[in-house]
């Protein structure tokens, strides 16, 4: 099966690649907006691909546009900030983006170079948990914390905080206060759903909250399969993806392959490479590369771009599936 080869992602590989400017930063698109969230997450696809110098630039422009604080705004063009939020999943998410670089080059002198930066972007993300054990989900610059939390962001904020305690071990630095606080994380997401969405309508209806707390080891294996099987049938088009909001016609790639990585942590492999192979269709014969997602009724591909973070998506789900990497197991397994 031509998936299972890593060559037959060179196009999305080459393509984060042409995208990624001589600062390190990686945009959405050339000339685009750049998340630090979606930044990582096509670095890590360049990581998979073994392109170890430039993932390095992509995590040294994260220490170059570190704020005091240890956080980054949310959305940056040309490298200037565009806004003045901050949130929280997006400064965590450096360190699932380095114990990813980690396992996969095993290079301790980068990580150590990129130490303080992840301490500061800890001490940032665990300086808005509430005594509940949720963490608000963003602050903005003068204004005061914007008092809600998600359910997919604090998973991923889970995840995040396992990873970069992870590192943390690797040279003897202490993680007490980090597992204290995924505990209460996890707790929290398990059994106060009412810290959730409180002052917004519940965003139960994305498919993210549906599979983010699986693909990060919130729910234990039999919760896990259980809201697999509960929720399949709302979320999943068969022979074409994983749609982005329930009642929507519209199948997206990268919540598919998140969904891909999530089936596989939970021994659903063949289920999941099922899943995997329906994305396929999805990529522009011309170019090779992944739209963002399709509208079905209308046989339209909507909206008409093919970000650096579905690449870096589908990279890290045929990883998960195909084991290119030493990097395969990061959302597999629990590293602390």
């Amino acid at each position: 099966m031509a998936s299972s080869n890593l060559e037959f992602y060179r196009n999305s590989i080459d393509y984060i690649l042409s995208v990624q400017n001589k600062d390190g930063s990686i945009p959405w698109e050339l000339d685009e907006k750049l998340d630090p969230w979606d930044h990582i997450e096509a670095a890590m696809g360049l990581s998979i691909a073994g392109k170890k110098d430039e993932a390095e630039k992509a995590f040294l422009w994260l220490s170059d546009s570190q704020l005091q604080d240890g956080s980054w705004y949310a959305e940056y063009l040309n490298s200037i900030p565009m806004t003045q939020r901050k949130e929280t999943n997006f400064s965590a998410y450096i360190g699932t983006g380095l114990w990813h670089y980690y396992l996969i080059f095993k290079d301790k002198d980068f990580i150590e170079n990129m130490l303080p930066t992840l301490s500061k972007a800890l001490d940032f993300v665990l300086s808005m948990q509430t005594e509940n054990g949720d963490i608000y989900w963003a602050c903005e610059e003068g204004k005061q914390i914007l008092d809600d939390s998600l359910i997919t962001g604090s998973s991923s904020i889970y995840k995040s905080l396992e990873c970069t305690a992870a590192i943390f071990n690797l040279f003897d630095k202490p993680i007490e206060s980090i597992i204290v606080s995924m505990e209460k994380l996890k707790s929290s997401i398990n059994n106060n759903p009412e810290r959730y969405d409180r002052s917004w309508e519940s965003k139960s209806r994305y498919s993210m909250d549906w599979y983010y707390p699986i693909l990060c080891g919130i729910y234990d294996q039999e919760k896990s399969i259980e809201q697999v099987n509960a929720k399949w049938s709302e979320f999943i088009v068969e022979g074409m993806g994983c749609k982005c909001v329930k009642e929507e016609p519209w199948v997206t790639v990268a919540e598919s392959s998140e969904l891909v990585t999530a089936l596989v942590r939970v021994g659903l492999t063949s289920q999941a490479e099922t899943l995997f192979n329906f994305l396929h269709q999805w990529r522009d014969k011309k170019d090779g590369l992944y739209w963002t997602g399709y509208v079905y009724p209308d046989k339209k591909f909507w909206p008409v771009e093919k970000p650096t973070w579905t690449a870096g998506a589908v990279l890290l789900a045929a990883d998960a599936l195909y084991g290119f990497t030493n990097g395969s197991e990061l959302f597999s397994k629990s590293w602390v």
